[in-house]
């Protein structure tokens, strides 16, 4: 498995250098701070709303409107036409590429979001990377570590390999999909066009353009007087 397996890395973001398609995908997330660290543009808009916090190195392009409040922590850096909505909580060492939304009352910390990538509403993305135009519904929680804090395994064609990566969130290919208030445990893959449906906790890997869908069992019963 390799990172162009999921992802394209789009020509609008300035870090193509650190991302090899040939790395192993979860790589990615490992060379984020780096990529940030070797340095970028500062760039704030003119206008910045009261109840907005900005802190360190940042990057906003100029077609980004910033919401009455939110939170922004460097190192990031945010591209053309980002959508950032209120109560969104960026924490450092994030890219996020052109067109994406950056949800209400969202959480980001040590992420990539290539183009196009849709976190509208409370949702927690950590320690991974997000394809072009992926989805997630509203309240998905990328877990990124372990209940015994032990190195993240992932699950492969190869069988299952140690990644030596004690916070490890998920990876999402392109065009990948995730219903509202599904949890992706640490270490887990979706391939491009993959959807896991809502309400699932999930782990391992969902293979390019499979579903992973359940039917909770319910049942209709009269009210009692």
């Amino acid at each position: 498995m390799k990172a162009s397996d999921l992802f394209s890395f789009p020509d609008s973001i300035p870090f193509a250098d650190f991302f090899a398609p040939n790395a192993l995908p979860w790589e990615w997330i490992q060379q984020i701070k780096p990529a940030l660290a070797s340095g970028f543009e500062e760039r704030l808009p003119e206008k910045i709303p009261a109840g907005v916090s900005i802190k360190g190195k940042v990057f906003v392009h100029e077609s980004v409107e910033l919401p009455p409040f939110c939170s922004i922590e460097g190192p990031a850096w945010i591209g053309e036409g980002v959508q950032i909505r209120p109560g969104a909580y960026i924490r450092g060492n994030v890219i996020i590429g052109a067109g994406s939304v950056v949800g209400n009352s969202c959480e980001y910390k040590n992420c990539l979001l290539l183009e196009g990538v849709q976190t509208p509403h409370f949702s927690y993305i950590g320690d991974s990377v997000l394809g072009n135009r992926s989805h997630l519904g509203a309240g998905v929680i990328l877990s990124n570590l372990r209940l015994d804090q032990k190195p993240v395994k992932v699950r492969t064609g190869d069988g299952l390999v140690d990644t030596g990566m004690r916070k490890f969130g998920a990876l999402l290919g392109d065009d990948a999909e995730v219903g509202c208030n599904a949890v992706l445990n640490p270490g887990s893959i979706l391939g491009r066009k993959a959807i896991v449906g809502p309400l699932i906790p999930f782990v391992g890997t969902l293979g390019e353009g499979r579903m992973l869908l359940s039917k909770p069992a319910s049942r209709q019963v009269d009210r009692p007087e």
